[in-house]
């Protein structure tokens, strides 16, 4: 766009604003001259006029002699010429000539004007008497005109014209003027050019330079511009990286789908072989002693109780990556939904000979979802008593904080490698596949753990003990 101008836009003002100068000078210089020349023509015109009115006056008293009354009254300037005119525009008198002429003067512009009016002027007209040039003051009483003139020689024609110092101050002052113009309009110009570049390059994707402007109006509204444009850029990197993290989680989303599909299909795989092996070897052998066939119902059963906890931890899993909006939450206790946990492992506390130590305030209200907090501290006493190999395990607040609750739930069993500890949240993630589905686990309870604390605001994280066992050190937040 900047192309398209031969002339820098600070230029192109400066000649408008240079033009428009010029022009109001001009038609003011016009106006004084004109003005000032009118003045000292009504000047040199009442002069005469005042001389029309006192040989009026003279000729009044004697009407017979009109050259004795000429000269005997004193005249304002030499070589003047003196005129008597009749009303009918005869020429009676004439102070410049040896004989009167014959031809009517009613068309002279200043007798014309005198009889309308009583007194009449012309600047400049040629006599055809005397071949001159004169200035013509004429006045009316009555039945007499009289005519003064004086010649418009280059003396008068000097006195008639304006000062021309006017002239010469009024062209300073536009010089001056012109100046002054051309500083302040390169100073706006320049700011307006570069306004223009930077929207130029904001529009054309390059990487926009950020430049000075003056402090004054037009700068502060370029500063403005330029810090909304920024914030726009900025808005929209934020926007762009917004976008790119949901659709990287949309993508992780989907993989871990597919995944968790994948692994539920080769889960579901282990038991369903097992039960239909079961069955098989019932109706292939119907003659099976009792015992044996027992043994094969009890395998087909527990292998349905895996399916079972299969499917619920999926459910819960899937629940929870459809998002909090479908969970409800509602005021609670945790003290009392670790009482009703502890009533719930007690048997399988008892039976693994082992011992639950709780530590843990009689009031902790918290806003949540009851069953997912029932399965954070549920599931990691089963994972406690299925996998750590120990004889003790405790739950206890650690800390408090006037938005979070702090637990740590530790055991003293074998604790688990620490090549392991950073992925044990994974989904089927197992450090001993077989020891795993010899207990009946799934590959999820970590995982819903760690799903259900992130739903309540928390975070969740493993640790070997420094002597025995691991512990899990999780928040909630109260709200």
């Amino acid at each position: 766009m900047a192309s398209r101008y031969k002339l820098p836009y600070h230029r192109r003002l400066f000649v408008m604003l240079l033009g428009f100068s010029w022009i109001l000078v001009a038609c003011f210089v016009a106006f004084q001259y004109h003005r000032e020349k009118q003045y000292k023509v009504d000047m040199l015109d009442s002069n005469l006029q005042l001389y029309n009115a006192h040989l009026i006056d003279a000729i009044e008293n004697d009407s017979i002699d009109f050259t004795a009354s000429v000269n005997e009254l004193q005249r304002p300037m030499e070589n003047m010429r003196i005129s008597i005119i009749g009303i009918d525009g005869s020429v009676s008198y004439d102070n410049t000539l040896d004989s009167l002429p014959a031809e009517s003067h009613l068309d002279r512009p200043e007798i014309a004007q005198a009889i309308a009016t009583g007194t009449g002027y012309t600047i400049r007209r040629h006599s055809r008497s005397t071949h001159t040039n004169y200035f013509y003051s004429a006045t009316r009483k009555g039945n007499i005109i009289v005519r003064s003139a004086v010649p418009y020689s280059m003396s008068l024609q000097e006195v008639l014209d304006a000062d021309r110092s006017f002239l010469w101050f009024m062209l300073i002052v536009t010089l001056l003027i012109s100046i002054l113009g051309y500083f302040a309009t390169r100073r706006i110009g320049r700011t307006i050019t570069r306004l223009n570049q930077f929207a130029a390059q904001a529009e054309s994707g390059a990487n926009c330079d950020i430049v000075a402007f003056p402090h004054d109006e037009l700068g502060s509204i370029s500063n403005h511009i330029i810090r909304l444009y920024a914030r726009l850029q900025q808005t929209m990197v934020e926007r762009d990286r917004e976008h790119k993290k949901a659709m990287f989680e949309q993508e992780e989303k989907t993989r871990i789908k597919k995944q968790l599909t994948n692994n539920i299909n080769h889960e579901l795989k282990t038991p369903v072989a097992s039960i239909k092996v079961c069955l098989e070897t019932i109706l292939a052998h119907r003659d099976l002693p009792a015992d044996k066939h027992w043994q094969f119902v009890e395998q087909c059963y527990a292998n349905t109780e895996r399916l079972t906890n299969l499917l619920n931890d999926v459910a819960a899993i899937t629940r929870m990556d459809d998002g909090v909006a479908g969970i409800t939450k509602e005021p609670s206790d945790l003290a009392d939904v670790i009482a009703d946990v502890q009533s719930t492992v007690a048997e399988q506390v008892a039976k693994a000979q082992m011992q639950l130590h709780i530590n843990v305030p009689q009031h902790m209200p918290i806003n949540g979802n009851r069953t997912f907090l029932t399965s954070i501290f549920r599931n990691l006493i089963d994972n406690a008593i299925a996998y750590s190999g120990g004889t003790d395990i405790t739950l206890e607040m650690v800390d408090e904080t006037h938005d979070t609750y702090t637990f740590c739930v530790a055991d003293n069993g074998v604790g688990i490698p620490d090549e392991h500890l950073e992925r044990i949240f994974e989904r089927f993630y197992r450090i001993d596949k077989g020891r795993s589905r010899r207990a009946g686990g799934t590959g999820l309870g970590l995982s819903i753990i760690r799903n259900a604390v992130q739903l309540h605001g928390g975070t969740i994280y493993a640790a070997n003990r420094p002597d025995h066992g691991v512990k899990f050190i999780f928040t909630l937040a109260k709200h």
